[in-house]
């Protein structure tokens, strides 16, 4: 059976010039002109860094882009991910014809409907309804076809008070729920959103990822997703690629692509825990590796709310001597690196005896956190001496799941900030 390809990105590559707006001088102008005279290559493609926006570099040129090559077919999700600064907003904006690439070319078939940036494609003097009408027609579409839709992009957006308010009074969520609206109701054949649903509430958000799974499902058509948050992620896309550094590292199943991820962030692929130089402590004891399993012992980045979750933390010591009156403490902290979890020791005032090598088993009988991004920090002392302490062990991501049996777990835009515990009450009458 044949692929049904309705986009297909060739070779691209994007190249800027920093500190510079457009190409740069008139004499790399004049440069570029005459190889291209000459039927010779831009000689400027042959310069240039790696796009590592942590590292100062050696060339006024850097790729934002390098190499980008993948097919998505007709109905897929697409779901690109990687930190800040690997490419991914270039990329779309490459997709969307905003900007245009240095090599290569992207082919595709039909509408392409962008939701970059807040605010990106509305006049903020006109009103919403005047807005719809400007980015239907910027989609090719009649005045007629737009008006058949017009209900039901306001009540989508939720939006109906403010709709002949210009829009330089919208709240930046207000904006992000009127242009979600129409990018989707105006049925592009595809779909691109950007980071911007975080603008939204929690609420808002639950929305737009049901409406992309009904464009995606019912109607057929293509959504290219980027997000930080992996349960979306994970819930939403079919199919994902991991970008670093202006590069695709990773194409396959979504699933395997956000553990590549995280094992990036938690610097596991590239180094190992045991060789990894941000940290603190004496050293004579080191944690080696960190494992989180779940309650059929498989290994997971991707946790579950009101689930058995057990963490395996491996160390190795320098010395065949015995350590005494060890304590571990494991803290977790949300994507605002506010600790929301704490655990002080093993049990209280209760202290382990730790030999050459071996493994502690820490384990959450049922995982109170709310869906969101979590990082793990890991500390290790004996005898009131801090031997180890990682600050960045791990990085895991938890989905919904079922904490209070048959109840609401927590109130919409919660995620991320709160806990979950176990309780009983009972009711005394007078």
């Amino acid at each position: 059976m044949s692929k049904d390809i309705i986009l297909k990105a060739e070779n691209i590559s994007k190249q800027y010039r920093l500190g510079q707006v457009g190409t740069g001088t008139l004499t790399h102008d004049i440069n570029r002109w005459w190889h291209q005279l000459r039927g010779k290559e831009n000689p400027y493609l042959k310069v240039g860094d790696t796009n590592d926006r942590s590292t100062k570099g050696t060339s006024e040129y850097v790729w934002a882009l390098q190499d980008i090559n993948f097919e998505v077919e007709r109905g897929e999700v697409l779901g690109i991910i990687g930190k800040n600064g690997a490419g991914k907003s270039t990329l779309l904006k490459i997709l969307s014809k905003v900007t245009a690439p240095t090599t290569g070319s992207i082919k595709s078939r039909g509408r392409i409907a962008s939701l970059l940036e807040v605010g990106t494609g509305f006049n903020g003097e006109m009103t919403g309804r005047e807005n719809i009408f400007l980015n239907g027609a910027i989609l090719g579409m009649t005045k007629k076809e737009i008006a058949s839709k017009l209900d039901e992009i306001i009540e989508f957006s939720g939006c109906e008070r403010y709709i002949d308010t210009p829009v330089k009074r919208y709240s930046s969520g207000m904006t992000v729920r009127l242009a979600f609206a129409v990018a989707a109701f105006l049925e592009p054949e595809i779909l691109v959103i950007d980071e911007v649903l975080a603008v939204g509430d929690a609420e808002f958000q639950k929305k737009a990822i049901g409406k992309m799974q009904d464009i995606s499902k019912g109607e057929g058509r293509t959504v290219l997703f980027v997000s930080h948050n992996m349960a979306a992620v994970k819930q939403l896309c079919t199919k994902g690629i991991v970008m670093e550094n202006g590069k695709v590292v990773f194409e396959g199943n979504t699933n395997d692509g956000i553990n590549y991820y995280l094992s990036l962030n938690s610097s596991n692929e590239a180094v190992l825990i045991k060789d990894i130089k941000e940290r603190k402590g004496k050293g004579d004891i080191k944690i080696v590796d960190v494992k989180i399993l779940d309650r059929n012992e498989k290994e997971i980045k991707i946790l579950r709310t009101g689930e058995k979750v057990v963490i395996n933390i491996y160390f190795e010591s320098n010395t065949l001597k015995k350590y005494k009156k060890c304590r571990l403490s494991v803290a977790i902290s949300n994507q605002g690196k506010d600790f929301i979890l704490l655990s002080t020791e093993l049990g209280a005032n209760q202290y382990i005896d730790l030999y050459e090598k071996g493994c502690i088993e820490f384990v959450i009988p049922k995982l109170p956190l709310t869906k969101s991004n979590y990082n793990l920090e890991i500390f290790l002392e004996s005898d009131t001496e801090i031997q180890d302490w990682i600050e960045n062990a791990l990085l895991f991501s938890v989905e919904d799941g079922v904490y209070y049996d048959g109840a609401m777990n927590y109130p919409k835009g919660w995620e991320g900030k709160t806990v979950l515990f176990d309780y009983t009450y009972s009711i005394k009458n007078d």
